[in-house]
């Protein structure tokens, strides 16, 4: 059975100069996080840059990873769209794939009703036999739900739990407490410690594409007691982050992966690419840290 505990990167998406997936990049990334540790990916996500993909690129991504990973970890595949229709497809198309669950951001732009909502989650979850997350993330959906309202939301039956992307712990710990049952992910990378702590059963976040050994080790040592020690590799985190946001997170994570030799490319317009002195930051702030193959 697949293990939805722990934790999950959110897989970055390599670009060749023409566009195309760099399957090869992706496959030693995909290498690098299994063996530091991770229980699984979550695949076709905001990092993947999946909004700025078609959707049979979607398709062909998720394939791809699913082809990589050969059943050895779990995958949790972002189906999110606007259309409910384009949702419920790819959804069918994860399950097809082998995923073991899916996952969806609230419908975005148009304002749509709590009702709405609710009625778009259901025909994903319906969809397929794979149980549905919901991906929480207020700040770029612009969705903001109550505690109680994702504790409704996420009751049911094809709902396995919460993809938590917002600063409020006192939701996590309140959706958990009142749904035991369900599994919770910490969405913000720089306050893992604190989803645990709260209540998470595990995170899934960008940065662990770099270093995935250091969330690793911080449940570990959380589970362990060791919240000193869990803290002080928090703060190491912390501090990459900090670096990572002076230059741009998306495109600093890549830069970092192509300074690694991964030949991770660039980010999809608009996102801006890493300059001079942004490689020169990143060489000098984050890569002492980082953890060469």
């Amino acid at each position: 059975m697949a293990n939805f505990n722990g934790v999950f990167t959110a897989l970055l998406t390599p670009f060749t100069a023409d566009g195309k997936v760099n399957e090869k990049a992706l496959e030693r990334l995909i290498e690098r996080n299994i063996k530091a540790g991770v229980n699984g990916f979550y695949c076709n996500g905001s990092t993947a840059e999946v909004f700025m993909m078609t959707n049979d690129q979607r398709k062909a991504l998720m394939q791809t990873i699913a082809d990589i990973n050969k059943g050895r970890v779990t995958l949790i595949a972002h189906v999110g769209a606007v259309s409910t229709d384009e949702c419920v497809d790819l959804a069918k198309c994860a399950n097809d794939m082998g995923y073991d669950a899916v996952s969806a951001v609230a419908p975005f732009y148009y304002k749509f009703s709590y009702d709405e909502i609710v009625a778009h989650y259901n025909a994903i979850a319906a969809a397929t036999p794979l149980k549905c997350i919901v991906y929480n993330i207020p700040a770029f959906s612009g969705v903001n739900f109550s505690a109680q309202q994702l504790g409704d939301l996420i009751a049911g039956d094809n709902f396995l739990g919460l993809k938590n992307t917002a600063l409020d712990c006192f939701l996590i710990e309140t959706v958990k407490s009142h749904h035991p049952d369900k599994v919770v992910y910490n969405g913000y990378d720089e306050m893992f410690l604190s989803g645990l702590a709260a209540g998470c059963d595990g995170g899934i976040g960008s940065t662990y594409n770099l270093m995935a050994e250091k969330y690793v080790e911080i449940q570990k040592l959380f589970n362990e007691g060791k919240m000193k020690e869990a803290l002080a590799v928090q703060h190491v985190c912390n501090e990459i982050i900090t670096s990572l946001c002076k230059v741009g997170v998306m495109a600093g994570e890549k830069a970092v992966l192509n300074l690694l030799g991964y030949d991770f490319g660039e980010c999809r317009k608009p996102y801006k690419s890493c300059d001079k002195e942004a490689y020169a930051l990143l060489e000098r702030e984050v890569m002492p840290y980082i953890i060469a193959d």
